[in-house]
């Protein structure tokens, strides 16, 4: 696995150099828009989009806190403390499952069934890519790869509906999940992680979702920020086709640890926004920087709470009245 892992990474940074740093003329362009990005008129969409981080990371812990309250009660701060674990143990693991663990360590009691809810809240999150990300692929298949097939653009309509249709279906009627995977053998050990998600209720799925689709709507918006500080010019709907489509498209490759993803997205974004005549060279920076702002630089800051977990739990076990006032819920 390790050797996996390092591999990823070798092949995904070797990637990237040969794209922009092994051409002379390629890294001189490159550099040269950095320091006009920094220097001019992109600074300012730049500097917004890093203001958006702590907002998109607010709202993923105001969703963990939606959910966790369910099983036990916590503060909006240990939910926040918890995404911030969660998300630098989940940089150095196949497909960020050291999420799980950092939002459960976080909690006192029914850590089974946190496993639970951290699906749930991931789950709806995908539910919202994918919603949105079919949307905007079906644009570039109908726009770009089926132009005149009428039966395959109606063929490909039916599938699009399906399959939002079919993914929606779990999100509310979690009982039918469950009786699928008491059916398949293999799956049968994964019921007992996944048996909190009926009980609860449909208003906190509506929470749920909602939070979900507002902290996508600011992904979707830094990385317009990030498209125009670099001096992109597509078209509004058909830009926010591509930027959809690459969120579904990276959504949908495993990836064994953050590092990996630097690639996938940078590839998609960069093939979708060139069928708009868009060139990859300020894509790829706005992806990249993209990944810089939301993963790399949050990673950081959660590495300071993992380094101080065994701190707090000492502290905690000393104090038990601050326990207690900690766990206090902030008011609706």
């Amino acid at each position: 696995m390790v050797a996996g892992k390092l591999l990823i990474t070798a092949l995904t940074l070797g990637l990237l150099y040969h794209s922009v740093f092994a051409d002379v003329a390629t890294a001189a362009a490159w550099r040269g828009l950095l320091a006009a990005t920094f220097t001019g008129a992109g600074r300012g969409p730049v500097l917004l989009a890093l203001l958006l981080v702590p907002v998109n990371w607010g709202m993923e812990a105001w969703k963990w806190w939606r959910l966790a309250r369910h099983l036990e009660p916590v503060s909006f701060r240990r939910s926040f403390r918890a995404v911030l674990v969660g998300l630098t143990l989940g940089f150095v693991t196949p497909n960020r499952v050291g999420d799980y663990a950092g939002r459960i360590i976080e909690l006192k009691s029914r850590r089974l069934d946190a496993l639970g809810a951290v699906f749930l809240g991931r789950y709806a999150q995908l539910v919202v890519t994918v919603l949105a990300g079919t949307a905007g692929l079906l644009y570039f298949l109908l726009a770009f790869y089926l132009e005149g097939y009428a039966a395959s653009k109606l063929g490909v309509v039916v599938a699009v509906v399906l399959l939002n249709a079919a993914i929606l279906l779990p999100l509310y009627r979690s009982r039918l999940l469950l009786a699928v995977l008491s059916a398949i053998r293999p799956l049968r050990r994964f019921r007992r992680f996944l048996a909190v998600m009926p009980t609860y209720p449909a208003r906190a799925i509506h929470a749920v979702l909602a939070l979900s689709g507002l902290r996508y709507m600011v992904f979707c918006l830094q990385f317009g920020l990030l498209l125009k500080a670099y001096g992109t010019q597509a078209p509004l709907l058909p830009g926010a086709a591509a930027v959809t489509a690459t969120f579904l498209l990276k959504s949908l490759v495993p990836s064994l640890n953050a590092l990996a993803d630097v690639g996938v997205r940078e590839l998609s974004a960069t093939h979708l926004f060139g069928l708009l005549g868009e060139p990859a060279l300020p894509v790829l920076s706005a992806s990249l920087s993209l990944w810089i702002l939301n993963i790399a630089l949050p990673s950081a800051t959660g590495l300071v709470f993992v380094l101080r977990l065994k701190v707090l739990r000492k502290r905690k076990a000393a104090s038990p009245a601050a326990d207690e006032a900690d766990s206090r819920t902030p008011a609706a």
